[in-house]
């Protein structure tokens, strides 16, 4: 068995993921009072980390229940996983700072500061423990760097990762042999046409993976599976939307993977789709033709609602007057890029235009994030932007609003995290890509050709 080791806990670590208390095995861990002090400070409130900061003390408190001053210094045994939560291999032993730990004389460059407190409570226990036995865990970079430079080991906080390497992404797609449609057998009681393909010949594929031949850019070297049959996979070819006369609100596909994204975003079956790709590649354009398709034309959906995590790149503007969707209107840029060019109607002229946009409205409504927890979506079309952003909690929170006859889309590019504290494995994008990958009702394209302009093509390629 690894040596056994002591984790010191930093506060983000506790906010970022409250059942961290159980995810480090048999090791042990240690929680300084500096971190429940931060704790009952940021307590308080309706976002996210307040909400985190009040279970992970939720969790402390059922953890040391009636224990005495004996017990804990002692250290608590840890249950095997969080109440209520999946089992983890077995947990060590909580230990509390029960008495003033001393402050290492290398500290003293370092100034006093609840980090500065932290890094004195894993110097004290490295003092009486075996080398490299004492470590802490922060998603605070600077907090990693102090604590190298004063002889403490240091992590990053991995267990939320979802992937080992952003590269190990599912991607949707797939390139099968030059002889696979000698693979394919017509399927004679399916209503369109269909293919039955051994199982053997597709081993590693998803439902709904969009499968292609190398060779040239045309639909007919284009497939979808469409679910498992008897051991064996079902195939379509996929719908070419290349054409004007197939165009979908005036927008057609530039490019496979544009192709294959308007055939999911089409598909009634089909219930959550996830498009992730650089700037430019059409992401939000396809999303909102096909929305306005099927909301407008088709009468599938009663509206679309679009949202997104409101996250600056720069310095934030602060308030901003108005109601909710005007508030709103300030990060909701690039959806108002691309009305713009899907209310254009061939042959009309600014009246015309201005009719158009103003029906496009009626039927799109901003909503905030903040204002989602309890709300059900019924017969909407919803369209989260820059999910990138967001964290796998965050996720959950708002998939889980789709009632009867709604579709999600989720739209994003993990190449472009704005969030403190996640990174391109630890997104809540890249977790329900990886999660909904075997579901039948869900798909996923990674688009990767910039359509917007040579220019924006050539930046997102050399900049």
């Amino acid at each position: 068995m690894a040596d056994l080791r002591t984790y010191v806990l930093d506060t983000n670590v506790l906010i970022h993921d409250p059942t961290a208390l159980f995810r480090f095995a048999e090791h042990a861990i240690f929680v300084p009072m500096v971190v429940l002090e931060e704790l009952d400070s940021v307590k308080n409130g309706v976002s996210e980390i307040a909400a985190n900061a009040r279970q992970a003390s939720r969790f402390l408190d059922t953890i040391i229940a009636d224990a005495d001053v004996r017990t804990i210094a002692a250290g608590l045994p840890l249950p095997a996983h969080a109440p209520g939560g999946e089992a983890d291999p077995p947990c060590g032993r909580l230990f509390l700072q029960t008495a003033a730990l001393v402050t290492d004389k290398t500290l003293e460059i370092l100034g006093h500061s609840a980090d500065n407190s932290i890094l004195a409570s894993a110097v004290a226990l490295a003092a009486d423990a075996p080398a490299d036995s004492v470590v802490v865990v922060s998603k605070d970079i600077n907090l990693r760097i102090k604590a190298r430079i004063v002889g403490i080991s240091a992590e990053d906080y991995y267990n939320d990762k979802v992937l080992d390497d952003i590269d190990l992404l599912y991607s949707g797609l797939s390139l099968v042999d030059s002889d696979f449609r000698d693979h394919c057998t017509p399927l004679r009681d399916a209503q369109d046409a269909r293919f039955c393909v051994p199982g053997d010949e597709l081993p590693d594929v998803s439902p709904n993976e969009c499968l292609y031949l190398e060779g040239t850019d045309n639909e007919a070297q284009e497939f979808i599976v469409c679910g498992e049959r008897d051991g064996d996979w079902t195939v379509r070819p996929a719908l070419d939307f290349r054409s004007s006369g197939t165009a979908v609100w005036g927008i057609h596909a530039r490019n496979m993977q544009q192709n294959f994204a308007l055939n999911v975003l089409m598909d009634p079956d089909i219930e959550f789709v996830s498009l992730v790709g650089v700037a430019g590649t059409g992401k939000t354009l396809l999303a909102l033709a096909a929305g306005l398709t099927q909301c407008l034309d088709m009468r599938r959906y009663k509206e679309i609602v679009v949202t997104r995590a409101t996250i600056p790149v720069g310095e934030d503007i602060g308030f901003l007057p108005g109601s909710e969707e005007e508030k709103m209107t300030p990060w909701m840029g690039a959806l108002m890029d691309n009305l713009e060019v899907l209310s254009e109607p061939e042959g009309s002229g600014e009246w015309g235009r201005a009719a158009t946009t103003d029906l496009l409205q009626q039927r799109i409504k901003i909503r905030s994030l903040n204002f989602m927890r309890g709300r059900t979506f019924l017969n909407r079309l919803v369209i989260l932007d820059e999910a990138q952003n967001l964290t796998a909690k965050q996720m959950k929170t708002l998939i889980t609003r789709a009632g009867p006859g709604s579709k999600f889309i989720c739209l994003g590019n993990i190449a472009q995290i704005d969030t403190p504290y996640l990174s391109e494995t630890t997104s809540g994008l890249t977790y329900v890509v990886d999660r909904f990958r075997n579901w039948p009702h869900s798909a996923h394209i990674t688009l990767q050709h910039g359509e917007r302009s040579r220019l924006a093509d050539f930046a997102t390629q050399h900049l």
